[in-house]
């Protein structure tokens, strides 16, 4: 069972960055495939980015495409979500995800999730 924790969000004028971490509990960080995720209120939950288990291999939603950067770390046990160029659109809960497996996914395959961090873009 790994448990994630999130962190990095706040409040940023529109055209500012964002860097976010998600660092991950235990010794087995490079076996899961992780994603970002977020939601904002009354919309649905929507995929961000995701990144393989080396870290070689990403995926991004085009709404954040050329924007936002995934990353990881896998000897420091966390992936990151760098954020440039944010729009007020972009002002959601961040989620990340982590899944047991070898695909990249942008649906809800993903089998431990984090408690969010609020992102907010100021227009």
């Amino acid at each position: 069972q790994v448990q994630l924790v999130e962190s990095g969000g706040g409040l940023v004028q529109a055209g500012g960055s964002l860097r976010l971490s998600c660092a991950a509990s235990g010794r087995t960080f490079s076996t899961y495939v992780m994603g970002w995720f977020r939601q904002a209120p009354g919309r649905e939950r929507e995929f961000v980015a995701s990144i393989s288990r080396g870290g070689i291999s990403t995926d991004y939603a085009d709404s954040v495409k050329g924007r936002f950067t995934i990353s990881r770390d896998n000897a420091k046990n966390t992936v990151y979500l760098q954020m440039n160029s944010l729009k007020p659109e972009d002002t959601a809960v961040y989620y990340c995800a982590a899944r047991d497996g070898v695909v990249l996914s942008r649906g809800a395959a993903y089998d431990f999730w984090g408690q969010g961090t609020q992102v907010t873009v100021s227009s």
